[in-house]
């Protein structure tokens, strides 16, 4: 039985600065919007919002590309 597990990416498609919302956002099912208003409260807030998108901009890997599609038959 295969399961599929869950990792956390950068977002290469819905990405502002680093694709770190954006992957956060589909990693736990939450619109990238809210997570960005989050970030950017807890920056205002004393500066950990900041440091954290840093980390995770460093540490989280980029989501892979996708495989290219097959050419379709020509008829």
């Amino acid at each position: 039985m295969a399961t599929e597990v869950k990792r956390l990416y950068r977002s290469r498609d819905d990405r502002v600065i680093g694709g770190v919302c954006g992957g956060l956002g589909k990693y736990l099912a939450m619109d990238p919007t809210v997570v960005r208003l989050i970030f950017v409260l807890l920056a205002l807030a004393g500066g950990p919002g900041l440091l954290a998108y840093l980390i995770l901009l460093i540490v989280v890997p980029e989501e892979p590309l996708a495989p290219p599609a097959p050419p379709a038959p020509t008829a």
